[in-house]
């Protein structure tokens, strides 16, 4: 279980060993031992005595601003052996293995993304359809570029790589438009400020999975700033910049899939300083909970039956494993 606290005059305080919510309606007690993670909006108040129960039982606690951007992170002492992982990390950033695994990374993310568009696309012949089909191919052109494109380190073709994967990004966008209700279609990709409500609850959903990503990084004991293919600026989980694109298709879908449903209304957004869209509370409310139960939904991947969030922590796992074992030449 996550706990969303965004209320007004919320607070979590700790009362035995359970997490007790106190707001203005009532009070809820919720066992520790049956949460996996907390966010924290910044109307919320937390106790100290609530944070150290969550360090004991290995509880994420993390702390987003208004846009579901996180800014900071509470995690126990036990998770992980960063020392011993970030030494490999390192070796492994430059060597010629990193090459393939970012052409790898960027390819599934283009098929992930070809595989959304497939799965809404009309199947209707009209101008619509003609308009994604042509974006679909696009991709299937820039995945094979990737492939092609030859290195020894990956420093030498992150540029190109980059400048292909935003073209084909804003491609993308493009036919997600065309997928929606035509009140609820935009111009492009916006993201801080987001100029419409599609882009503010994409952009929200993103802010989710980044925590969930990073969080999974840090359990697995691997170093979220130490990046492979975005730049490693101060203070910037590349890292988590990198992964996140195999997975970014999961909110693209739940997104796309509520808006395509009308499940948000104007009463869901505000606007602040004349252009930019924000979530409000029955806006968060519902896209929390939609990210929440797909993440929670169980799936095969490979051999194994397990929730998504599961899958995306083994997935750590095994990179963690790839690293260790990883021997420079």
């Amino acid at each position: 279980m996550q706990l969303v606290l965004n209320s007004h005059g919320l607070t979590l305080r700790k009362e035995n060993n359970a997490f007790l919510i106190s707001t203005l309606e009532g009070q809820q007690r919720i066992p520790a031992e049956q949460v996996r993670s907390i966010l924290v909006h910044p109307s919320a108040a937390v106790t100290s005595d609530a944070i150290m129960l969550a360090i004991q039982h290995s509880i994420d606690v993390i702390f987003i601003d208004s846009r579901g951007k996180p800014h900071g992170r509470v995690w126990s002492v036990q998770f992980g052996s960063i020392s011993t992982i970030r030494q490999k990390q390192v070796e492994f950033l430059y060597s010629s293995e990193a090459v393939g695994f970012i052409k790898n990374l960027l390819t599934e993310k283009l098929d992930n993304q070809i595989t959304l568009l497939l799965a809404f696309k009309p199947d209707d012949r009209s101008p619509d359809d003609h308009r994604i089909q042509s974006v679909i191919n696009s991709l299937e052109d820039y995945k094979s570029k990737i492939q092609a494109t030859q290195a020894t380190h990956i420093s030498d073709i992150a540029p190109t790589l980059r400048g292909w994967e935003g073209v084909a990004s804003r491609r993308y966008f493009e036919a997600v438009s065309l997928l929606l209700p035509s009140q609820w279609r935009f111009n492009q990709r916006s993201q801080h400020p987001a100029f419409d409500p599609f882009n503010c609850a994409l952009n929200y959903g993103y802010g989710i999975l980044y925590s969930r990503v990073e969080g999974a990084l840090i359990k697995a004991g691997i170093d979220p700033y130490m990046g492979i293919y975005h730049r490693d600026d101060y203070n910037r989980p590349a890292l988590v910049f990198d992964i996140i694109e195999k997975y970014r298709y999961w909110i693209d879908y739940v997104v796309v899939s509520l808006f395509r449903a009308n499940a948000f209304f104007d009463e869901c957004f505000r606007i602040e300083n004349q252009r930019e869209y924000l979530l409000d509370g029955i806006g968060k409310r519902i896209l929390i909970q939609s990210v929440n139960d797909y993440l929670a939904e169980v799936v095969t991947q490979g051999q194994l039956e397990r929730s998504r969030a599961t899958h995306l922590e083994n997935y750590a796992h095994s990179l963690a494993q790839k690293f260790l074992k990883f021997t420079s030449s």
